[in-house]
């Protein structure tokens, strides 16, 4: 799994979610990138990141994400960046787990803040017009995209494995993807400096466990997403289709340009 995980200095988490098993075949490698932002990218980071050939980058933030933590870009960037206008977080200039890190103390109750946010998460109406805006780029295109938020984990983890579930990818080979965001790259540094992001908006008292909790993925976590679009829609081929506009001729779109 670690062979997925671009090494970059200042982008985390950045890695291929391509190359599983998916039906009618195997999901292309090289073409379906996720990452963090890029607001601490290296002249290096950005120089791979070029050299990737990215035509359509998909940014899962708000618009006021955006403004405090602008993505540097190469020189000769060229691709298309696609949102949806708007907030997908609830706290202004931040991060959906960080949102979720007001009264958190303990383990237990970042677990529990977590599971409430991915109970919801699916249906936040700006993120939902950008899950839509994913989608139909992956239908119409066949060039490499990018699909990132600010830590590249929730908002991007079930995009993911929305992607992942429509195109038939194993649900074994969904979770461990999703989870890898808790060991790629250098996760202790990405930790590190969410700790130091939660602990001084919402208070010195968090516990170390805590913080590791918001700042990385569970698998019930995504469980729960699913399980709410289910509950809600009767199937993620549903959802897909009713709310994100994704009806069987985009996932069979989608597999054309995604699957060999």
């Amino acid at each position: 799994m670690q062979d997925r995980v671009l090494p970059l200095e200042g982008i985390h988490n950045f890695r291929d979610y391509g190359g599983y098993q998916a039906r009618g075949g195997t999901l292309r490698k090289g073409v379906l990138w996720r990452s963090g932002q890029h607001v601490g990218a290296t002249e290096a980071d950005l120089e791979t990141v070029q050299g990737l050939g990215i035509g359509t980058v998909i940014d899962l933030r708000g618009d006021s994400e955006r403004a405090a933590y602008p993505c540097l870009r190469h020189p000769e960037f060229g691709a298309a960046v696609v949102f949806e206008p708007g907030e997908t977080a609830s706290l202004k200039g931040a991060a959906v787990h960080e949102e979720m890190a007001r009264e958190v103390v303990s383990e237990r109750d970042a677990v529990n803040a977590m599971t409430a946010l991915y109970e919801r998460l699916p249906f936040r109406p700006v993120l939902a017009g950008t899950y839509r805006l994913y989608l139909r780029t992956l239908a119409e295109n066949d060039h490499p995209t990018l699909l990132h938020c600010l830590a590249g984990k929730d908002r991007t983890g079930v995009a993911a494995a929305l992607v992942h579930t429509l195109l038939g990818v194993h649900h074994d080979d969904i979770v461990a993807d999703y989870v890898l965001t808790n060991t790629a790259g250098d996760a202790e540094a990405r930790i590190a400096a969410g700790a130091t992001a939660v602990r001084s908006g919402f208070g010195a008292r968090m516990e170390d466990g805590a913080v590791r909790v918001l700042m990385g993925v569970r698998p019930e976590f995504l469980e729960t997403a699913f399980a709410a679009i289910r509950q809600q829609y009767g199937s993620v081929e549903a959802y897909a289709e009713q709310l994100l506009g994704a009806g069987p001729d985009a996932v069979r779109a989608m597999e054309a340009n995604l699957v060999a």
